[in-house]
């Protein structure tokens, strides 16, 4: 005999669509998502270098999640997977996000997150076009953005508000910033009922070895330098990924539709004394026979158009929905290198490639 939740899950009344559920932030999310609630999730990943499937390793077998193999750039794919499970929401986190991949290839960031989000934005208005008016009513396309496309601040400057001009420096902020112009498009023009978010750094679980927090443990594991762009003064704002997570949770609930709400930590940080914060760490945790791990640093020619301080002011969210995050920078940062000392497996999987072997096996026929 059907459960009523069978029951309501063929309905199409109870479920989420995520976008990019296999990477850093959507691996999280969809992980913290089914810890705190029975709903299903039909997950929507491309699988590039920086989605890994080993990151959701703990579903398999979990009938909540549905994993599909797909690129949001896809239309047909969208509106197949859009009529077929009826989602009552849209979180959308899949993006090219890496800056420094984005000025040597930005034709790649245009096409995903500029072209994909359109894509997705015009499958979602359609799909919503034809519910019923309480499903239409209900329904929300939730938009995962980034403080980067504010462009830079001063060491004086008040943090980022949602009322603050959008000045991007990179073409992976340019993209992104494009996308979020975009969202707020759909809604004023054809009343699609969006969210916008814009979060600060996350780091944490499951981060792709190529950002500042998880390369600089696995350099220093590995007694290789640890480079620092520039004298490592450029600041960013900290934000905790189990804390964005419940962020987007509470503003996917409570937000109100048409809306941006700004994600932070509250945790301004130098790129020096996050790295020094993680020598310390991995001192106490994980000790070298050779000395402390802040023999390694090494100072490398900065990066074109770097930003120098992005910070976020999260007013408003703590103010309207009553989010602040749980974690301080010490806290967060202690949980993140125990996580990355207990799973050094996984980190090498990724830069070795070889967590790719499983794309392969089980979707070779399609790849090809």
């Amino acid at each position: 005999m059907p459960s009523a939740l069978q029951f309501v899950v063929w309905l199409g009344l109870y479920m989420i669509f995520v976008t990019g559920g296999a990477g850093f932030i959507g691996a999280n999310f969809v992980l913290n998502w089914l810890r705190e609630s029975r709903e299903p999730v039909v997950n929507l990943d491309a699988l590039t270098y920086a989605g890994n499937r080993e990151n959701l390793s703990s579903l398999e077998g979990d009938a909540r999640h549905v994993f599909e193999l797909g690129d949001i750039c896809d239309r047909d794919l969208a509106d197949r997977l859009l009529a077929e499970h009826r989602p009552r929401a849209i979180v959308h986190f899949a993006a090219e996000s890496h800056v420094d991949r984005s000025i040597h290839g930005p034709g790649r960031f245009v096409q995903t997150n500029v072209i994909g989000t359109f894509t997705l934005l015009e499958a979602a208005r359609a799909y919503w076009s034809v519910l019923a008016e309480a499903d239409k009513a209900a329904f929300r396309f939730l938009h995962v953005s980034t403080d980067e496309v504010y462009g830079s601040l001063g060491p004086g400057d008040p943090p980022f508000a949602e009322t603050q001009a959008y000045e991007p420096n990179s073409p992976y902020s340019a993209s992104k910033a494009a996308s979020d112009h975009l969202v707020r498009a759909w809604h004023h023009t054809y009343g699609l009922p969006v969210l916008t978010t814009n979060c600060s750094n996350n780091y944490g679980p499951y981060q792709f070895p190529e950002k500042l927090i998880p390369l600089m443990i696995s350099n220093a594991l590995a007694g290789t330098p640890l480079p620092i762009y520039g004298d490592g003064k450029n600041v960013r704002d900290w934000l905790y990924v189990g804390d964005h997570c419940a962020a987007i949770r509470e503003v996917l609930a409570h937000g109100s539709v048409g809306e941006t709400y700004n994600i932070g930590g509250w945790n301004e940080k130098t790129n020096i004394e996050i790295v020094k914060a993680i020598c310390a760490l991995l001192d106490e945790l994980a000790p070298a026979p050779e000395g402390s791990y802040a023999r390694l640093l090494t100072y490398v020619d900065d990066r074109p158009g770097h930003d120098r301080r992005y910070a976020i002011d999260a007013r408003k969210i703590e103010r309207e929905l009553g989010w602040r995050p749980a974690e301080t920078f010490e806290t967060g940062i202690r949980k993140t290198v125990h996580w990355y000392l207990a799973n050094r497996d996984w980190t090498t999987r990724v830069q070795s490639g070889a967590y790719r072997d499983w794309i392969a096996a089980q979707y070779a026929e399609r790849m090809e």
